[in-house]
């Protein structure tokens, strides 16, 4: 079964690391490989029963023999009964390490994605990030459920059949090997697209997973733009790529397969033919030549079995690349290994040279900032959008290091605090808050762990909300569903500010927690909100102008770098970039003033 020398050095190496990194499948692997190997060792003794109790105890010259029929009976129904017990267990066996090591692969690769900062996370697809985690690792648990073995027993089988029937007549053994050998030379030519192809599959399989995650996760905005057809058409074509790469594998393997039976049959056939016309000349008995079929019964049979067991390889083998790759993207968020801890209270922020740019290649979106905040202060960052100014405040939360500069959160380095620490006293509010699948209580709970249904209860007395919680069917115990599709957006908004709120941070970062609510709900926020912010350091991502005029200092951004700052009257009186967008959201409310809450001048994105 080879293959050509650099993709069988490279499928080897990528095996050779996958059994290194999985300590789970060396546990008790030696005592594994020995219990198939004597499993596969009993199999070939049967024949040399079958032949001893028709040459000695049927056709020999005593006549038959009971004391030699049952005997060797006897020990072929043992060799059975323990080639069942052992084959059991081995399989159980492989299974049990198997599936454990595959749950430290998952729980490995998991733990390795969320631990990517946002500038890795956004320069690839998501989905396949998850079709890492479950489809490839899912190929992997078919190889190493029997796969693997097969690798030990289906060669140990050929060779203890090649030698049996090389005691019992060199000259059927080598019509049996000539009658074979074919079969390694097409199968060798044929083994290198199969790698190729089962590559491709893993690559479709992945692409097929992100979208469908993208269209299920963006189902609301399908239906209301109505883009059934294009996305319906889209996950078609993605469905329709795999569909291709997986018969294009199958017409790999639709070759391989049959062949092995081809040849095996042909190899069964020229033994019984050969053998019964010269078996006699050659000095071969009835049971020497029973036990030659038996024998190349058993030598073609592991030929299949291996043609099968080589397909399920080169997928294991595509899914464990797809896997490594993932686990080879440098983690470029170390924390610390002695982290310093945060002081309780408002913190302040102090920002030099600090520079991000994302990893696809379109270039810087922070230049040269330079920010100092005091503790306690209320700031404002507005702009339009792309311009930088949620990457800043993800930034501020660590969710990815700058590409120069540094954070210094009271005076402390911010890579240099301890995660604990800042998950604590550094929180941040987006427009859309995550909500998990679970009740309101354990959503706000994320915020403080060790928080009593009390503790609950009062982070929303503090921020006004108490009347909004009674008012739920189940209180606390309210399911929020997937995502938080149960609630509102501004519902959704509420349990955010709790989350937040439970946690007592000295930094808090509001992503325009307003910007997308009805104008009632957005007075209940705007209240949350202050109340929130009461006693703390307060950055504002504003999207709503009307947001920022209380600030004590507004920060404009300009493509990436800081174009304004000061305060509000300062800002508008002197005319510039602030000014221009203060007068356009002046000009968007007036038509609805008194009626509406003031519409948004822009709608943020992920990157600013």
């Amino acid at each position: 079964m080879s293959i050509g020398s650099e993709n069988r050095s490279g499928a080897l190496s990528v095996l050779r690391r996958g059994v290194r990194e999985s300590p789970e499948l060396r546990a008790g692997l030696k005592y594994t490989v020995a219990l198939g190997l004597a499993m596969t060792a009993g199999r070939v003794v049967i024949p040399v029963l079958v032949q001893q109790v028709l040459d000695r105890g049927l056709t020999g010259r005593g006549g038959f023999r009971p004391a030699t029929v049952y005997t060797m009976s006897i020990i072929a129904v043992a060799v059975i009964v323990f080639v069942y017990f052992a084959a059991r267990i081995t399989f159980l066996r492989m299974v049990k390490a198997g599936e454990a090591s595959l749950v430290a692969l998952r729980v490995r690769a998991f733990d390795h994605i969320h631990a990517l900062s946002m500038a890795e996370l956004t320069s690839g697809r998501r989905g396949a990030f998850v079709s890492r985690v479950t489809a490839d690792v899912d190929v992997i648990s078919q190889f190493m459920e029997w796969g693997a073995l097969t690798w030990f027993t289906a060669p140990a089988l050929l060779a203890g059949a090649t030698v049996a029937m090389l005691f019992y007549s060199w000259k059927l053994a080598l019509v049996a090997l000539v009658t074979v050998a074919p079969l390694v030379l097409v199968l060798r030519a044929l083994q290198r697209g199969l790698i190729a192809s089962y590559d491709r599959v893993r690559v479709r399989v992945g692409d097929t997973l992100a979208a469908v995650s993208e269209s299920v996760m963006g189902a609301d905005v399908v239906r209301a733009y109505g883009l059934e057809e294009r996305t319906t058409r889209g996950i078609k074509d993605s469905i329709q790529r795999r569909y291709k790469a997986e018969m294009n594998a199958a017409r790999y393997m639709s070759t391989i397969f049959p062949m092995a039976d081809l040849f095996g049959a042909a190899a069964m056939a020229a033994v019984v033919a050969i053998g019964a016309l010269f078996g006699p000349r050659w000095g071969l008995s009835l049971g020497q030549l029973v036990a030659m079929v038996f024998l190349v019964s058993l030598f073609v049979q592991p030929l299949p079995e291996l043609s099968e067991t080589f397909d399920i390889t080169q997928n294991a083998i595509a899914g464990y690349r797809r896997i490594f790759e993932l686990l080879d993207i440098p983690i470029d968020l170390a924390e610390p290994a002695h982290g310093r801890s945060l002081p309780s209270g408002p913190l302040s922020v102090h920002v030099e040279d600090l520079s991000f740019a994302y990893r696809d290649g379109t270039g810087p979106v922070l230049h040269d900032l330079n920010i100092d905040i005091p503790a306690g202060a209320h700031i404002a960052v507005v702009g339009e959008t792309g311009h930088g100014k949620t990457t800043f405040a993800k930034l501020l939360c660590r969710l990815a290091d700058p590409t120069a500069g540094i954070i210094m959160l009271d005076g402390i380095d911010l890579r240099d605090v301890a995660p604990g620490s800042r998950h604590m006293t550094v929180r941040m509010v987006p427009q859309d808050e995550f909500l998990f699948d679970a009740t309101i209580g354990e959503n706000v709970r994320l915020g403080r762990p060790d928080a009593t249904d009390e503790d609950v209860r009062r982070a929303f007395e503090a921020l006004g909300l108490e009347p909004w919680l009674h008012r739920l069917p189940k209180d606390l115990d309210t399911r929020v569903g997937e995502r938080g599709a149960a609630l509102s957006v501004g519902e959704r908004q509420f349990v955010a500010l709790a989350r937040a709120q439970i946690g007592d941070p000295g930094l808090l970062i509001l992503d325009e927690a307003t910007s997308a609510v009805d104008p009632e709900t957005e007075q209940t926020l705007v209240s949350a909100l202050a109340r929130l912010s009461e006693g703390r350091t307060t950055i504002t991502i504003a999207h709503r102008m009307s947001s920022v005029e209380s600030a004590d200092q507004i920060i404009v951004f300009r493509d990436g770098r800081i174009a304004e700052r000061g305060p509000h009257a300062e800002l508008v009186a002197a005319g510039g970039l602030y000014a221009s967008l203060y007068r356009t959201w002046l000009g968007e409310r007036s038509p609805r003033e008194g009626t509406t809450a003031p519409q948004p001048i822009e709608v943020g994105d992920f990157r600013g």
